[in-house]
């Protein structure tokens, strides 16, 4: 074991070998790293020993006592994920980053934790935080499948229909916000690649919901996303294929099956609260804004535009109410707001 304090590598196999044991020992938890990881792994976008390369991909771990006690990892694209951090292993952590080397563009954890640590990043860098995403983690406790289910059944979508289910993708991203391209030549490199997607589709054989899975790993499987057309809302699609696609999960050996959801949104709280999930943690993200006369990025790496701030982090930091709607994205009834 590596002495204590931060461990930063762009090796996975390296990472892993550390740190795995640490991401299993918590599935629910540590849902969000353990799925990325997977499909960083899948796509072969990071390898063990290979040479690294500008915008690799970053994983960290801490050790405390011998043991690992924490773990990050930090995509191209700048933005932490971290586990859950006291204030003290988040105030290590940003005086670690702070130092020579790329600097990240944002933070993803617990409430809790992305606060702090975009708290002590702007005491080490002057950094200010803005508060871009906000959702409600549910864990999966005994699947309560409808009592009176929607005529017709679930079945897994086919390679023909891949055109609708992009199409739903789309809607999806539109309905909660989320900027992204969606169609045949990119639809590999979006975060909707990788899953098992199942339709509800009507006696007739029409399409009428969709929900999908994430592989399998750690022991754990969150589903994300789930859409149903608006003008085929509030029939009990959303319910059905939700129940169906958790049923799929537990039966594909998962003992954690988890989705995250908007926690504004009472009407699809409640329904995957009638299906058996209960609320685990609330999770957030932070843009952080560079401030004026910080050293120049390295090159190649873009910074995002300035955005108006919703929530200031600062020494004393505010956060918005998970009831604001300005901290979540409005997600319409029978949605998962998936990260």
């Amino acid at each position: 074991m590596r002495p204590n304090g931060w461990h930063l590598t762009e090796d996975l196999d390296d990472f892993l070998t550390r740190a795995w044991d640490f991401l299993c020992s918590r599935p629910a938890a540590h849902t969000t790293p353990l799925t990325a990881i997977e499909k960083l792994r899948t796509r072969g976008e990071v390898g063990g020993g290979a040479p690294t390369q500008a915008g690799s991909t970053v994983f960290g771990w801490l050790v405390e006592d011998g043991a690992v006690r924490a773990a990050l990892l930090r995509p191209p694209t700048g933005r932490l994920t971290l586990t859950a951090l006291s204030p003290g292993q988040a105030d290590s952590l940003a005086a670690h980053l702070a130092g020579p080397g790329p600097r990240p563009s944002g933070v993803l954890s617990d409430d809790e934790t992305a606060t702090t640590f975009a708290g002590a990043w702007r005491a080490h860098t002057g950094a200010a935080a803005v508060r871009s995403w906000g959702a409600r983690l549910h864990r999966l406790g005994t699947l309560t499948p409808p009592k009176r289910p929607p005529a017709g059944r679930g079945r897994v979508v086919g390679d023909r229909e891949h055109g609708q289910l992009m199409r739903w993708c789309r809607e999806f991203a539109a309905d909660v916000g989320e900027a992204v391209t969606i169609d045949a030549e990119s639809w590999a490199g979006t975060r909707f690649a990788e899953k098992r997607y199942t339709f509800w589709e009507t006696p007739d054989g029409t399409p009428v919901s969709m929900a999908g899975a994430n592989p399998l790993v750690g022991g754990q499987v969150r589903i994300d996303p789930v859409y149903t057309p608006a003008g085929q809302r509030g029939r009990g699609y959303a319910a059905a294929v939700t129940a169906e696609v958790t049923r799929a999960a537990l039966a594909a050996g998962a003992a954690e099956v988890v989705l995250f959801t908007d926690p504004a949104n009472r009407t699809s709280n409640a329904l995957y609260r009638r299906l058996g999930y209960l609320p685990l943690a609330d999770f957030c993200a932070y843009d952080f804004t560079q401030p004026a006369g910080t050293r120049r990025r390295p090159a190649g790496v873009v910074p995002k535009p300035p955005v108006r701030p919703l929530t200031t982090v600062g020494p004393a930091p505010t956060v918005p109410s998970p009831r604001d709607p300005r901290s979540v994205p409005t997600v319409p009834e029978g949605m998962v707001a998936g990260r």
